[in-house]
C-alpha cells in the first residue's frame, strides 16, 4: 500500500502542471486580458490604478489632455487608443506581461510550488489572505449538504432494499432520478422564486447567510438565523447528491442481503431487524462511509459555483467566478491550483479510507 500511496503523490505533481499549462494557455487565448481590463477602467474613471506607480502618476494617466490623447502612439490592445505609450507599458509591468508567456508561466510554476500566489490585480489583497476569507462559506454549505444527503439517503436506501420491487421502490426511484437530472441553478431559481419573495411566499431571505443585526442576537439566535439563511442554498447543494447515495446504499445492502452469511443468521432464528442491524448494516455500509470524502468534494467543487452567485454567498466559487469575470488571473489560476491540490488529495485519503473499512481492498494487486 505504501508504493502505490506513493506513486499517487507522485502523480500529484504532473496532474497539476497539466491542468496549469493548459489554463495558463487558453488565458494567452482569451480577449479581454487584465491590461484590457484596467484601460478600460482607466477610461471609464475608476480607481483601479490606485496601487500603480504612486498617486500622481495615476492622476496623470486619468486626466490626459487634449495633445496626449491625439498623439498617442498604436497600441495592441483593443480600446488603448487616447492612452500613452508609457502609462501601457507601466501597465504591463504591473502585470507581468513585459515578459515572454514562456518565463511567465516558470515563475508561476516555481511560487506556487512555494505557495506563494501573489497578489489579486485588483484588490490589492493576497490571494492565500482571499482564499482563508471565502473558505468558510463554502466549506459550511458542502459539509451540511454532504451531511444531510447521508442522513436522508442511508435509511432511504435501506428501505429501498428491504422492499425491492415494491411500489415504494418505484416510485421513490422516479422521484430521486428525476431530482437528479434537474439541474442545480434551476433547483436554486425555483427555491427562490417559490420561498424568497419571488413571485409566492418571502419564508427566507434572499441573499448571505446572516442577518444585518447578527453581533446583537443571542447564542440560540445566531443558529436560528443561520439555519434560516442556510436552509434554500444547502436544500439546493444537496439535491444532486440524493442519487447517487441512495442507489449506493440500496445495491450494498441487496449484495449483502444475498450472501449465505444472511442465510444462516436468519436459519438460527433472529429476526429481520437483527439480521438487518447486526449483520447486514456494518458489511454494507463500508463502502458508503468511505466514499464520504469524495461525495464531500464533488459538493464542495461541483455546487459551490452556481449557489453561492445564485443565493449571493461570499464564498470560493462566486470569488472565482468574479476573478474570472475581471480577468484577475493571480486569483483564478490560485484557486484553480488549490482546488486542483484538494482534489488530488482527496482522492488518495478515499482510496485510504476504502482500505482502511474493508482490509480486503487492495489497490496495488488490481494495479498489477
Amino acid at each position: 500500500m505504501s508504493a502505490y500511496i506513493l506513486r499517487r503523490l507522485l502523480l500529484i505533481i504532473p496532474t497539476l502542471l497539466g491542468i496549469l499549462l493548459v489554463n495558463f494557455t487558453l488565458t494567452q487565448f482569451v480577449p479581454g486580458g487584465p491590461v484590457e481590463q484596467a484601460i478600460a477602467r482607466a477610461q471609464g474613471g475608476g480607481d483601479v490604478f490606485g496601487g500603480f506607480a504612486g498617486g500622481s502618476n495615476d492622476a496623470g494617466a486619468q486626466e490626459l489632455s487634449n495633445e496626449d490623447l491625439n498623439t498617442a502612439s498604436d497600441s495592441t490592445y483593443v480600446g488603448a487608443r487616447g492612452l500613452p505609450p508609457e502609462f501601457i507599458e507601466e501597465l504591463e509591468r504591473e502585470f507581468g506581461f513585459d515578459k515572454p508567456p514562456v518565463q511567465r508561466f516558470l515563475n508561476m510554476v516555481w511560487n506556487y510550488a512555494r505557495f506563494d500566489f501573489g497578489e489579486s490585480y485588483f484588490r490589492s489583497i493576497g490571494v492565500i489572505d482571499l482564499v482563508i476569507e471565502k473558505l468558510p462559506v463554502s466549506i459550511t454549505l458542502g459539509l451540511w449538504s454532504t451531511l444531510i444527503a447521508y442522513l436522508v439517503s442511508i435509511p432511504l436506501g435501506i428501505r429501498k432494499a428491504v422492499q425491492d420491487g415494491t411500489p415504494f421502490d418505484t416510485w421513490t426511484s422516479g422521484a430521486i432520478i428525476a431530482a437528479y437530472a434537474v439541474p442545480g441553478f434551476l433547483f436554486a431559481i425555483l427555491l427562490l422564486v417559490l420561498f424568497a419573495g419571488g413571485s409566492y411566499w418571502q419564508i427566507f431571505p434572499l441573499r448571505g447567510l446572516t442577518s444585518d443585526n447578527w453581533d446583537d442576537l443571542t447564542a440560540w439566535g445566531k443558529v436560528v438565523d443561520y439555519a434560516w439563511h442556510a436552509f434554500l442554498p444547502v436544500l439546493a447543494g444537496t439535491i444532486g447528491a440524493f442519487a447517487t447515495l441512495t442507489l449506493l446504499t440500496k445495491n450494498s445492502f441487496l449484495d449483502e442481503i444475498k450472501k449465505l452469511y444472511v442465510m444462516t443468521a436468519r436459519a438460527k432464528g433472529l429476526s429481520e431487524r437483527q439480521v438487518l442491524y447486526g449483520h447486514v448494516f456494518r458489511n454494507a455500509m463500508l463502502i458508503v462511509i468511505a466514499g464520504f470524502p469524495a461525495v464531500f468534494i464533488s459538493v464542495f467543487f461541483g455546487g459551490s459555483l452556481i449557489i453561492e452567485t445564485i443565493f449571493s454567498l461570499d464564498g470560493l466559487g462566486r470569488l472565482g467566478f468574479e476573478a474570472a469575470v475581471a480577468r484577475d488571473y493571480p486569483i483564478v489560476f490560485g484557486t484553480l491550483y488549490i482546488f486542483g491540490l484538494m482534489g488530488l488529495v482527496v482522492g488518495i485519503l478515499s482510496d485510504l479510507m476504502y482500505v482502511l473499512v474493508d482490509p480486503r481492498i487492495d489497490f496495488e494487486r488490481r494495479e498489477g
